[in-house]
């Protein structure tokens, strides 16, 4: 597996400097007295343009620009002076500029305003302290200073890019690292404590309520899906799964269901932080029920709604025993019948057979029911509608209609048959 958090460092970059004509170095030289003072200004124009860039109450942020401004314009002179000079001490201190910006969680935005404004500043007043202290500075001469210092901030520009990207990168594989440890903690019973510290270095505020979602692909169309941060993903893990903070608050079942395209998904039910277990049992059952199509639905299936046939699937002979006793009448029907019988005689037990609310139920006239009915009082007499075996029917209807050993066209509706 491979380990994010562990990025393979890039070689310092070499800052060059494309600037050559006659007098430069004098130039240079006579200019890095004003360093601080360009420096400075050029701090306050940023403030005043970009004021989002700075922090109000910490004047520390002011001081740390106007040292970046100073060691950028400092170096740019002393390469100005000597294009060989070394330039690995100050590329490290540019990376480390890139590594503060990505710890603070600040893209590279105001960062990338803020130098072009700077530049803009440090050129024009360049120029005018070198015709001060008695250089001609030729509208050619400017202009080719003013290239180089563009040149000069793309490469810094890369290099901060670089630091930015690599911290991003090693916070990222930390991030995910302390998840999947504190996914592991969850499913597997640990302690509060262990809990809170790890949620802690995770960064992952425990919920009221959570609930484990159970998943398997369907195949190649099955996507890795993009799911909010809150929520901890276990797509690693042999028996993927995920784990949902709030799992009936707004949006969070749409959101499921747009994202796990491609996956048959089981949501166990909601519970609190120590109960993660129960949650994840309940979804993988509900799931392996589904894959066996004796659960049907729309993705995610949840554990909840199906709470009869999870039950009784878990003692699978003796629910087949019960069914050959308690459906004995009923599985001597011809083939064609059984289907239809059954699921009329579960229908009357669920609406009181009222024959007209049967009938809505199962989009069939009124006198279908009725004859129905009549069949069903021929197979099983008066032990149709006793109370006391009622329940025992119908959970026996209902694992039979799920295990349904019936060939599809067996089912098919033939009329009042």
């Amino acid at each position: 597996m491979s380990d994010l958090s562990q990025v393979v460092r890039l070689p310092v970059r070499r800052i060059e400097l494309d600037l050559s004509f006659e007098g430069a170095a004098r130039i240079a030289g006579d200019l890095r007295e004003h360093v601080p003072d360009i420096a400075a200004e050029a701090v306050c124009r940023i403030e005043r343009r970009l004021p989002e860039f700075f922090r109000p109450h910490d004047p520390r942020y002011s001081k740390a620009t106007q040292r970046c401004v100073e060691r950028a314009v400092d170096h740019f002179l002393e390469l100005m002076a000597d294009p060989a000079a070394p330039s690995a001490e100050v590329a490290e201190f540019w990376r480390q500029v890139g590594v503060g910006e990505a710890s603070e969680g600040r893209t590279l935005d105001s960062w990338q305003a803020a130098t072009r404004i700077g530049t803009g500043l440090a050129v024009e007043r360049l120029a005018d302290r070198a015709e001060r202290v008695g250089h001609r500075m030729s509208p050619a001469t400017v202009a080719a200073i003013a290239n180089a210092a563009l040149d000069y901030v793309n490469q810094v520009a890369a290099i901060v890019a670089e630091g930015h990207a690599d911290a991003a990168a090693r916070a990222a594989g930390a991030r995910q690292e302390h998840r999947r440890h504190l996914l592991d903690l969850l499913l597997n019973g640990a302690s509060s404590a262990e809990l809170k510290e790890a949620a802690r270095e995770a960064d992952w505020a425990p919920p009221r309520t959570l609930a484990v979602v159970a998943l398997r692909e369907n195949g190649p169309d099955a996507r890795h899906p993009a799911l909010p941060p809150d929520v901890l993903p276990g797509l690693h893990l042999g028996e993927p799964c995920l784990v949902v903070p709030d799992p009936e608050g707004p949006g969070r079942t749409r959101m499921l269901e747009r994202q796990l395209h491609g996956w048959t998904a089981a949501i166990g039910p909601a519970v609190g932080v120590d109960e993660v277990g129960t949650s994840l049992r309940l979804a993988r059952e509900t799931l392996e029920l589904a894959c066996q199509g004796l659960i049907s639905g729309s993705s995610p299936i949840p554990a909840e709604r199906h709470m009869p046939i999870l039950v009784m699937m878990r003692e699978r002979a003796l629910v087949e025993k019960v069914i050959a006793r308690r459906l004995a009448p009923l599985l001597r029907a011809r083939p064609a019948q059984r289907y239809r019988l059954a699921e009329t005689l579960l229908a009357c037990l669920e609406h009181g057979f009222n024959a007209t609310e049967v009938a809505g139920h199962l989009h069939l006239h009124p006198q279908t029911v009725r004859y129905r009915l009549r069949q069903l009082d021929d197979l099983f007499g008066d032990a149709v509608e006793a109370a006391s075996d009622r329940l025992e029917l119908h959970m026996a209807l209902r694992a039979w209609l799920a295990l349904d050993p019936e060939p599809a066209a067996a089912r098919d509706d033939l009329g009042y048959g």
